[in-house]
């Protein structure tokens, strides 16, 4: 034996035996992986880390998957600046090297964007959270069937209408998060800044990560003039998205986390 490589070539392949009991398994591989991953944002390279799942269908005379590709596709690609066709095409890559008919990736990260104060217009970061998660399956003419799914997870404040109408003066109102989930067969039509600026647009008031005192009267004065019921929250953000180019179903979940209940309020559309 004079080397590692005809070390390797002599060890079995436990995985690539045959399995007698004959069950497929239709999801196999990796999840709670953390690991760097550069997005593409405009033409700009930006890192962040991603919590990562990565799984294939498993045939029934298989016995297993080989778990250190899932890894290792990661590795050759947390360089490259991805954007969501970028994250398809990895999926589909993704079957080739575990020799798969179907599999899903997904990866949920941080993503920030730059918002200028309304009326002061100091600059600041503020942070979503955004999910791409693709579904790839080969077809039987060698071609690579992709599904792409696209959520985001936007904190904006919302006012109670009806705590506004009954009281003498002021009204409670709250943090809420409004997630918006889209599929389309084409990421590329799906633009994120423009998403979140569409979801945003529809509370009552959105938010800023620094603000001067002149921006915290707008941002007060701007959430008493248009209260919002979870209910409103939920159908005008449904109806914005169901206007936005790419979009071919959605799902949107608006949550209060309400200031004078130990509840949140909640509402779900899908389309």
């Amino acid at each position: 034996m004079n080397s590692i490589s005809d070390a390797v070539a002599q060890m079995p392949d436990v995985q690539s035996s045959i399995d007698t009991r004959r069950v497929a398994i239709q999801k196999v591989g990796v999840r709670d992986v953390r690991y760097p991953m550069m997005v593409n944002v405009m033409g700009e390279a930006l890192p962040t880390v991603a919590e990562w799942e990565l799984t294939v269908a498993l045939p029934p005379e298989e016995k297993g998957t080989h778990m250190s590709r899932f890894l290792a596709l990661l590795e050759q690609h947390r360089r490259t600046p991805l954007t969501a066709t970028l994250f398809c095409e990895m999926a589909a890559e993704m079957l080739d090297l575990l020799n798969a008919q179907a599999g899903d990736i997904s990866a949920t990260f941080p993503y920030f964007m730059n918002k200028p104060a309304p009326v002061s217009g100091v600059d600041s970061l503020l942070d979503y959270e955004l999910s791409w998660a693709a579904s790839v399956m080969r077809t039987e003419d060698g071609d690579i069937d992709t599904e792409f799914e696209l959520s985001v997870l936007v904190p904006v404040t919302s006012l109670c209408p009806c705590s506004k109408a009954i009281s003498e003066y002021g009204a409670h109102n709250q943090r809420s998060h409004v997630t918006v989930s889209i599929l389309s067969s084409d990421p590329s039509q799906l633009n994120v800044d423009e998403l979140i600026r569409s979801i945003e647009a529809q509370a009552s008031c959105e938010l800023w990560g620094l603000l001067k005192r002149t921006d915290e009267k707008y941002v007060t004065e701007r959430a008493y003039d248009n209260p919002k019921f979870v209910e409103d929250l939920v159908r005008d953000v449904a109806v914005a998205v169901r206007a936005l180019p790419g979009v071919e179903g959605f799902r949107v979940e608006a949550e209060n986390f309400e200031s004078i209940h130990n509840h949140s309020a909640y509402a779900v559309v899908e389309g």
